[in-house]
């Protein structure tokens, strides 16, 4: 993309992107849709932002819809991504759960789960549980949801390079959680990897899935708008279980929704539990 973004243009692009998935880009992104479109107008023989969105105005082709949906919500993810979440998951909720004596799995949900460092990285704390407390946990089951095909498609493969895998993996969970594979990466170990199922899903679209007990929605709300951002947390709240809890990024929290949730502090880090 060698012309420069007019105003036009990026306000119609804005529109587009919240009108696709729900994002709402801020003012002055213009270098962000630029550096991620780039490789797309190239791909398509386009010069500019402007000729994109007419190609999808006029040939409506989902494919191209989808590809650049899928650059502009893709975004790198870290294991273990802030560490209160996943020492709240450890020390306060799992213990709670394996007491609750419950017949029925414990179900968690990671939504956007990107490349799937989340969800694996929950799979792991849940290993670690399972080790420190033979018996307890035994049915547990991970779903993991992203907008983006092609994160899902690097999830669902559980192979990083190694430069991924040294954001936020200490050496020894590396050691005992995965294996060298033949291409130069490393491949997660199978009894981690097949704890999670992954699928696609937009989050303002109606959830199919049951009821969960805890949710991991991280990182993501701040892309949204205010009244989108209330409509996902409104059917967060249909998807947990009663008691169930709402796991949230650490520059996110819940205004306005006391009837719903109720913030419990956990010292440090805190969660929010469905009323």
């Amino acid at each position: 993309m060698n012309a420069e973004i007019t105003p036009r243009e990026y306000e119609e692009f804005k529109t587009f992107l919240q009108d696709a998935c729900g994002i709402l880009l801020g003012d002055n992104k213009q270098y962000l849709v630029k550096s991620r479109l780039r490789r797309i107008l190239e791909d398509n023989g386009l010069s500019s932002l402007g000729e994109l969105l007419e190609r999808l105005r006029r040939s409506g082709r989902m494919g191209l819809r989808e590809i650049v949906i899928d650059a502009m919500t893709t975004n790198e993810t870290l294991w273990f991504r802030d560490n209160h979440p996943f020492r709240i998951l450890q020390d306060k909720l799992l213990p709670e759960f394996a007491e609750r004596q419950s017949l029925q799995p414990l179900r968690i949900w990671s939504a956007a789960c990107s490349t799937g460092q989340e969800p694996y990285s929950v799979s792991m704390v849940l290993d670690e549980f399972r080790q420190a407390r033979p018996g307890k946990l035994r049915d547990v089951r991970i779903m993991a949801t992203d907008i983006s095909k092609s994160v899902l498609e690097v999830a669902r493969k559980g192979e990083y390079e190694m430069i991924a895998i040294g954001r936020g993996l200490s050496p020894e969970r590396q050691k005992r959680y995965f294996r060298p594979s033949a291409n130069g990466g490393w491949q997660i170990n199978d009894q981690i990897k097949r704890m999670v199922e992954f699928k696609e899903l937009n989050l303002l679209e109606r959830y199919m899935f049951g009821k969960f007990d805890i949710i991991l929605c991280r990182n993501v709300l701040i892309y949204f708008s205010a009244e989108s951002k209330k409509d996902i947390l409104t059917r967060l709240h249909g998807a947990l279980n009663p008691g169930g809890y709402l796991i949230l990024g650490a520059s996110e929290s819940l205004n306005g929704m006391p009837e719903l949730y109720e913030m419990v502090q956990c010292q440090p880090g805190i969660v929010y539990r469905k009323k």
